[in-house]
């Protein structure tokens, strides 16, 4: 066992190994200093490596293979806040871990001494199930710290019942991320029931939401269960709530204050209990003062509201999604993309995102005969270079990647082949930034 601080007596680290020891979660005791202490069972099951003790080691060496503190790397730290307003810290972080990079939240508690100084911290960790750091052939994936901020309010909400608002541009995966917080909660075991409410007058929605009865118009053969009582004991997803009629907005108001309805040509009243998720791509505040959306409506839906960046404020993640996305299209014979194309498709400005971004590839993949992905594949708007405004970020960006890269050689002990799986980059990438800083 390392020695404890001058500020962290004996008895009082004994104490703390012990109370970390009864922990489920990955748990781990580090001084003012950023040194671990201690670490439980739990954290060395989950994030520990043969041979490799963590205990004596900088947290941020561990976690992120930098060489100086998180916020001297461009991350944000939750040990520095903590020693400033003495308070608990919960963040997103992107962790290294034995299986490779993972979405991490880490909550970080101060320990205060006699006279109100901090003394040490206990840092809890808990592994994000629901998105990845690598490319996946389902579910979210990113890195990006404006998908991290979308992905941190998520895990936040997940586990309670307030109704959530998922709010961005057409394609930016709202069913995703909904999927996402149903899969995060306590009702994962129930039903995720999607109502879209795109194009449908009040009576389609009404019956589509509320079922009906046999008879109850022409063509109503036989009685049906509507997607509300369907949803019964899991999340009921309401896509593009911004488009419902305004006559319907009142009947949906009651469905979400009370969990009750009932279905047209009935008479019975049913009740569901369901946890809400609505989304849209409509500006709501505006519709409320136009008068085309119910100002009670808007409060009772939006009481955790979530922003979900367009594709251009994560390009950050542009190469793990289209290695997700090419995995989705073609599980079986995944192609490659050419440099120059990879190139070509960070500079465009995707005002459809994710899903213009999967068309994309799947029409370039097509007319792609040998499993490599060039620019002569691509659409004429991306051949011909026209978001070259986007020039510039993409060069700040690359600049922090490099600076990473740098504080990661510095630490890491192992091939370039186990560093380019550990950053969550090909190996092709790996060298091509090694070039970059003029490393053979």
């Amino acid at each position: 066992m390392p020695q404890p601080t001058n500020a962290l007596a004996n008895a009082e680290m004994l104490a703390l190994m012990s109370y970390l020891e009864h922990d489920a979660q990955p748990t781990i005791l580090l001084d003012t200093d950023y040194n671990i202490l201690a670490a439980n069972t739990a954290y060395q099951r989950q994030f520990g490596v043969e041979g490799k003790p963590h205990v004596g080691a900088k947290c941020y060496r561990v976690s992120h293979q930098f060489a100086v503190p998180c916020d001297q790397a461009g991350e944000h730290c939750p040990m520095r806040k903590a020693f400033e307003t003495r308070l608990p810290e919960r963040l997103l972080h992107v962790h290294h871990t034995p299986r490779g990079p993972e979405h991490v939240d880490v909550e970080l508690r101060p320990i205060l001494g006699d006279t109100g100084q901090v003394v040490a911290y206990v840092e809890r960790l808990s592994s994000v199930a629901v998105a990845s750091v690598q490319p996946q052939q389902k579910g979210l994936v990113g890195r990006s710290p404006a998908f991290n901020q979308a992905l941190s309010a998520l895990q936040r909400a997940a586990p309670s019942q307030i109704p959530v608002l998922l709010q961005g541009e057409s394609g930016t995966g709202k069913e995703l991320f909904a999927r996402a917080l149903h899969d995060g909660s306590p009702r994962a075991g129930g039903p995720l029931v999607v109502v879209d409410c795109t194009g449908l007058t009040e009576s389609l929605l009404e019956s589509e939401l509320f079922g009906y009865e046999k008879g109850a118009f022409t063509g109503a053969l036989q009685r049906k269960i509507g997607l509300a009582e369907a949803a019964h004991g899991g999340t009921l997803f309401l896509d593009e709530i911004g488009e419902v009629p305004l006559a319907m907005q009142v009947k949906l108001l009651r469905l979400i204050e009370s969990g009750s309805f009932r279905p047209v040509g009935s008479l019975r009243t049913v009740h569901s209990d369901f946890r809400l998720v609505s989304a849209t791509h409509k500006p709501l505040k505006e519709m409320v003062a136009a008068g085309t959306f119910r100002q009670d409506l808007y409060y009772r839906i939006s009481a955790f509201p979530i922003r979900l960046p367009a594709l251009r404020e994560r390009s950050d993640d542009l190469p793990l999604l289209i290695d997700s996305l090419l995995q989705r299209l073609a599980p079986g014979a995944v192609p490659r993309v050419a440099p120059e194309a990879l190139e070509r498709l960070g500079l465009y400005a995707y005002p459809g995102n994710i899903r213009e971004l999967r068309n994309i590839l799947e029409r370039a993949r097509l007319f792609s005969d040998d499993g490599v992905i060039r620019v002569e594949d691509l659409p004429e708007e991306l051949r011909a270079g026209s978001a070259a405004a986007t020039t510039q970020p993409s060069r700040r960006r690359a600049g922090k990647d490099l600076e990473q890269l740098a504080h990661a050689l510095e630490v890491f002990e192992g091939s370039r082949s186990e560093l380019a799986k550990a950053l969550g980059l090909s190996e092709r990438t790996l060298y091509r930034r090694l070039k970059a800083l003029g490393i053979s």
